[in-house]
Formats: C-alpha cells, structure tokens, sequence
C-alpha cells in the first residue's frame, strides 16, 4: 500500500485558482483509473477532474466551495502499488502542475515524452491504451474528446480504433494575456425589500460577469460610435451560396464569419484598436485573435476566441466559429480557448436589437456589436439620378477605450468596417 497525492491542475495559461464544485467521491470509496473525482470552476470554464490511479480515496483535503491555488494537493488515494512505484508515481507528480505535463503511474513512465509537447491533457489511462495500440501523439491531438472541455477519454481512444472517431484539430497554445489592473471595490447600495419582492442569489458565472463589467467601465471611459451601414451585397451572397457551402463545407453560413473577416481587416489597418493598456504603456497585439460572445442555454455570456482570424478565409472563419459557438453552449470549451483576445464582437441582431452599447472585455481597448439586419428604404445614386430602394442596412456600433482612441480613431475605423461590408463582392466564390 501507498498514498498518491492528487494536485490541483492547471487549467490554463491564465489561470492561478480554481474552486471546488462538487465531489464524485467521499473517503473510503474505491476508484479505478480516469473515474471522475471532483468538479472544478474557474473564472472562465468548469472541469471534471479524473483520478490517474486505481485506489481507495483516503483523505479529502478540501470542502465544495473551497478556492485552492494550483499545485495545492486537494486529495489522497492509497493504491495497491509497491512503495518503489509509488514514490516514482508521487516524484514526477509533485513536478510542477500543468495539465499538459502530467504524469502519475509506473504504467505511463515508458510512454513518449512527445506528450509534454501536447495542448491536451490526457489521463494516464488514455496515454497506456495509445502506447499499447501504436497510436501517435498527432492521431491523438485529432480526436475529439467527448468529455468536459473536451477531454479524450478511454471510449473515445476505443471509438477511434474501431474507425468511429471524428477528427478534429486542437487549437494551437496562445500567449499568456497580460495581467490587469486589480478589481476596484464596487460601492455599497443600500436597497431595501418590500413584502412582495423576490430575491434571487446569483449564480457563479453571473457574479464573475458582474465583477468584469464593473471593473471594465471604472477602469477604461467608454466611448461609443455607430454608423449604418448597407450589408445588402452581404445578404444576396449568402443567400446565393449558404446551400453550396453547406454542402461543400459541411458547414452553416451565417453572418458572423463575414463580420470577423471585416473586423480583422480593419484591425491591421488600425493597430491601435487591436491593443491593450498597462498603466501608462499602449501593448499593441502581434495577433489577431477576436473574441465573439455566446449566448448559453443558462442565460449567461461566454467569449470563445478566433485566433489568428487575419490569416483564416471565410471558410476556416465558418469552421472555427461554429465549432467555438456550439461547444460553448455544451459547457466543452477549455480555458485557453476563452482567453488571449485582443478584439470583441457582440451580435446585438441574434436577439433582433437594432443597436447596443457594449462594454470592452478587458484588457481589451474596443468591441464592436452587429445589429439587426432590416430591409429599409434608401436613396441610390445612378447615372440617371437618384432613386429609391429597398436595401438591407445594420447598425454597428464600437465601443472604444478612451484612454488611448479618440473620436477620430475610433469613428476611421468603424466606418471601414462598414466600407468593407458595403464593398462585400456579391459574386465571390466559395
């Protein structure tokens, strides 16, 4: 018999803490390899933390709601192991805890150290069956994981031997984001309530949401400009070709990749809206990564990032945005995959608002919000005069850092989004 210590992983580049949700197991239980032990939250996603040993659980070190810094050892299993493996185990699992490099049991010691190269956590368990079945660290990277966030588990490694698996890339590592200000204390309202009044505690997630967009307003003065613009090209082109992409592609058409594309054009054109401040130092972004809020089924918000959007066509934008939007309304999207931004959109029109004011997503310095798109009467120059037509305008509205982009700035750059769109080729090919 031996103890096997378990350590608060690491779920991010940017992430410090997390808190204990919810317990699987209580002291005494007897567990195999990748059960799931314990739930863990953290400012940006929820995970299931899975055991990396058969065992007994001898003692659990933290309460539900606890807050425990990375690296901290929240639990101990006593394994059936000899004290030889065991100490082996326990050295290379009290190394530093990143979830990209970690390694327990004497059954995985031989397996490739390629897998510190990995963005993906995978259990002792899952990395024994791909030694034993020949199954590289690249076909590994490939399979998509129906655990949280993502996670690949056993199943999944069986499913893909059988020929069932689907294939999917991992998002490439981001660079941490730069620290910000600490939150400013909000001010104590006294409210009272009446006999009739219902109060309603928030959940987690509101309650971080609160936090950000009271630090962000009292941290940068918010200006907002808005333009009209005339996406009727925009709209005849995907009406035209949504079914073809669909069928070529695999993938519904929306709105939204166009206006990731216009905006990632725009913000190398105006680095200064593609930066953020720290004291009194502009950080102007090498990359492009532009965060587009979700909504999910529980009524909160989540910003899922398109990384490197510059560099992707209109048909990499659809993949990516999709693949991002539907795993974060299935609570799958891992920590790194919501941090790293540089840039925010809103999409005011998903809920057929005309206009809205968005608050920056710090460390950010601008968000831009798409509203409704409505047919509307307009006035057309032509050589023979003007003319009226029934066009499809939107509103688009840029919410922007004070600090460091004046009216100029940010109205030069809002409207070439809207020149873009405007100018959007109605006969592109897909």
């Amino acid at each position: 018999m031996s103890d096997f210590k378990i350590q608060m992983p690491k779920m991010g580049e940017s992430v410090q803490e997390a808190t204990i949700t919810k317990w699987f197991v209580k002291e005494g239980d007897r567990i195999e390899e990748d059960d799931m032990l314990f739930e863990i939250a953290t400012e940006k996603v929820d995970s299931e933390i899975p055991s990396p040993v058969d065992g007994v659980i001898k003692k659990i070190l933290f309460e539900v709601d606890s807050i425990v810094p990375v690296g901290e050892i929240v639990a101990i299993i006593q394994t059936d192991d000899d004290d030889d493996d065991s100490s082996s185990a326990n050295d290379e699992k009290t190394e530093p805890a990143d979830t990209k490099e970690k390694a327990s049991t004497t059954k995985t010691e031989t397996v490739s150290a390629d897998f510190k190269e990995s963005t993906r956590f995978y259990s002792p368990l899952v990395r024994s069956i791909a030694k034993e079945e020949n199954i590289s660290l690249e076909e590994l990277e490939k399979i998509e994981g129906s655990g949280t966030g993502g996670r690949v588990q056993k199943q999944d490694v069986l499913d893909y031997l059988a020929g069932k698996g689907e294939q999917k890339e991992t998002p490439s590592k981001p660079a941490a984001p730069v620290a910000v200000a600490s939150k400013p204390a909000a001010p104590k309202v006294n409210i009272t309530v009446g006999g009739d009044d219902k109060v309603i505690e928030m959940d987690r997630i509101r309650k971080i949401i609160a936090e950000r967009m009271v630090q962000s307003v009292t941290t940068a003065p918010h200006v907002t400009s808005v333009v009209e613009t005339d996406v009727t090209n925009v709209v005849l082109w995907r009406n035209k070709v949504k079914d073809e992409f669909l069928a070529k592609y695999g993938q519904k058409l929306t709105f939204m990749p166009v206006f990731i594309e216009a905006a990632a054009t725009a913000l190398r054109e105006f680095p200064m809206l593609n930066a953020s401040v720290d004291g009194d130092k502009i950080i102007l972004r090498g990359k492009v990564n532009i965060g587009v809020a979700v909504a999910k089924p529980d009524g909160n918000l989540i910003v899922p990032v398109v990384r490197d959007a510059d560099q992707k066509n209109l048909v990499g934008l659809t993949s990516s945005m999709n693949d991002l939007a539907n795993r974060a309304r299935a609570n799958k999207l891992t920590p790194d995959e919501i941090s790293g931004g540089t840039f925010s959109i809103s999409n005011f029109g998903t809920f057929k608002n005309d206009i809205g004011t968005p608050i920056i997503n710090q460390p950010e310095v601008a968000i831009l919000a798409t509203g409704n798109i409505t047919k509307k009467p307009a006035v057309i120059e032509t050589p023979a005069g003007d003319v009226f037509a029934v066009r499809h305008k939107m509103f688009l509205s840029l919410s922007y850092d004070h600090r460091i982009i004046d009216g100029a700035l940010g109205g030069a750059f809002i409207r070439r989004i809207a020149d873009l769109l405007e100018e959007f080729d109605v006969n592109r090919k897909i």
